[in-house]
Formats: C-alpha cells, sequence, structure tokens
C-alpha cells in the first residue's frame, strides 16, 4: 500500500468547498502528483483519517464523491479496499452530458464548435486511414443510399449519418480532439432524437450531406488534407443551415400547438 505523506497534500481550507469535497480534490491532487495507474491501491481509511484529521464520516463522504466520479472502486473482502480507477469514455460522456442537458443548447452552438474541429480532424487523417476504416466509412453511407420512406427510416438515417463522424473521431491520435467531436456528434444525435429534428424529411439534407460524406472518403484515400478540409467545412456550413431550418421548423411547430 503506498503511503500518504503529510507535506504532499494539504487541505484547502480558504475554499468554500465543504469537507470531504475538499478532502476528495487533495486525493486527486496527490493520485496525479505520484503518478499513480488504474488498479493502484490508496491509502486506507485510517491512513486517511490520521492525514486530515477528519472524522470517519468525512473521510467516507469523500471516498464517495471519488467513486461517484468513477475515479476510484472499492472492493470487499480479502485484498479488498479502495484503488484508482480509470474513468471510461462512455462514463465521462455520459456525465458530461448530464450538465448539458440543462443548459437548452442550440443547433448553432454545437456547430460553432464543429466548424473549427472537424474540418482539422479531416486534415489530419487524410492519407492515415486503413482500407478497412475507409471501406467501414462507405459501408455506413450505403446505409443511407436512399432518401428515408419513413419518419422512423428518417430518424434512423440522420443517426447513422452522424455515426460517421463518430467513426473518424475515433482514428484521431489526439485524445481531447476524439473526445469533444465525439461528445458533440452524440449530443447532436441525441437532441435531432428528442426534438425531433428529422421531421419533416429533409431531401436537400440528406442529398447533400452524402455526397460531401462521399467526396470526403475519396479525400482522405488520396491523401488530399486540403480537400478534405474543404470538405468538411462546406459539409458543416450546409449541415448547420439545413439544422437550423429543422429546428426553426420544430419551434413553430410547437408554439402552433
Amino acid at each position: 500500500m503506498i503511503s500518504l505523506p503529510r507535506a504532499t497534500i494539504r487541505l484547502k481550507t480558504e475554499t468554500k468547498a465543504s469537507r470531504p469535497m475538499q478532502v476528495a480534490d487533495a486525493i486527486k491532487g496527490w493520485v496525479v502528483e505520484q503518478g499513480l495507474q488504474a488498479g493502484d491501491r490508496l491509502p486506507g481509511e485510517a491512513e486517511l483519517i490520521e492525514r486530515f484529521g477528519m472524522a470517519k464520516g468525512t473521510i467516507r463522504e469523500a471516498m464517495r464523491i471519488l467513486e461517484a466520479q468513477g475515479l476510484i472502486t472499492t472492493r470487499t473482502g480479502p485484498g479488498g479496499g479502495s484503488f484508482v480507477h480509470e474513468v471510461s469514455r462512455q462514463r465521462a460522456r455520459a456525465l458530461l452530458g448530464n450538465y448539458f442537458y440543462f443548459q437548452h443548447l442550440t443547433i448553432a452552438d454545437i456547430y460553432q464548435l464543429r466548424r473549427v474541429l472537424e474540418p482539422e480532424l479531416a486534415a489530419s487523417l487524410a492519407g492515415k486511414l486503413s482500407d478497412s476504416l475507409l471501406q467501414e466509412l462507405e459501408a455506413n453511407i450505403a446505409r443511407y443510399s436512399q432518401p428515408a420512406s419513413t419518419l422512423d427510416e428518417e430518424r434512423e438515417q440522420h443517426v447513422t449519418s452522424l455515426r460517421f463522424h463518430a467513426l473518424l473521431a475515433a482514428q484521431s491520435e489526439n485524445a481531447l480532439l476524439s473526445f469533444l467531436i465525439d461528445f458533440m456528434v452524440r449530443m447532436l444525435s441525441d437532441l435531432t432524437v428528442y426534438r425531433k429534428l428529422y421531421s419533416p424529411p429533409n431531401l436537400e439534407l440528406w442529398s447533400k450531406g452524402r455526397g460531401y460524406q462521399e467526396r470526403l472518403v475519396q479525400a482522405l484515400r488520396v491523401g488530399d488534407s486540403h480537400a478534405a478540409r474543404q470538405i468538411m467545412e462546406a459539409h458543416m456550413n450546409t449541415a448547420q443551415r439545413l439544422m437550423e431550418g429543422q429546428e426553426a421548423a420544430m419551434l413553430r411547430g410547437f408554439i402552433s400547438e
């Protein structure tokens, strides 16, 4: 077990955060400073109580906070205790999504970032994707090769076309860029579904979006980063304009009701 030296962590009593939150933040800072990895054991409860001079209840609440954040995991029985835990992308996305659920995001909010980030992603991936990934992108496009004939199919096509961008994001060597784009794509997908932005069907959105994606795959295949950037820029600008039209139509329908 790794000891927790007194000189390493100091409780920030000048802050307004609760004592359990201060202890939790201090432990997180120490984990980073020590370079601990997922699976490493944390000091036991008795050592934490001694280190911070806090009541058992405060220490336990701090550990519950860290566990709720996905940063530690607790095991019982022989060999049990508290261990560093790596937060999964899915959990991080869910926690962040819960925050933005109450922020009333608009299409413009999301595309303000997509217009900046996705063209750079496309340019950085030109000539670097495997044949199997390029084929997967083409197979994804083929799933909406024809206009939808029902609203259910229209909704599914919207979600599937956004998956194209999630597939690209997963290929980035920049973990932050990959996460941000993937998060925005999934937020837009959720927004499209629960606000019914796929209704009424929009043939121009289907046709132009599919066309941009087909041209983008070709630019990526031949390694033309300049073309990849330009195609993605045009794709994002057109998609924003048309999706804002869908959003406006939804709002008009809501007001008329």
